[in-house]
């Protein structure tokens, strides 16, 4: 819990942005990330991204393997 709570609400509450960041509430920015798995169970289900909603863009898994194929090739171009 602490290791999510570092990503989340504690950089909300240091920016004194609790109101509008932080956590999913009505009225809050809903930049999110859904898994597929419980990161309270085990940490590593952190890495089982299932959608990710950011900038009021919808990005399923397809679209999020789209986008890292992307960033590997242009990763490879600048070596």
């Amino acid at each position: 819990m602490e290791s999510l709570q570092t990503a989340t609400s504690n950089p909300a509450r240091f920016l004194g942005m609790e109101a509008s960041l932080g956590s999913v509430e009505p009225g809050k920015v809903a930049d999110m990330v859904l898994l597929s798995a419980n990161p309270l169970e085990d940490i590593r289900n952190t890495r089982k991204i299932s959608i990710v909603v950011a900038n009021g863009q919808f990005l399923d898994r397809t679209a999020l393997n789209q986008i890292l194929m992307h960033v590997e090739a242009a990763a490879k171009r600048q070596q």
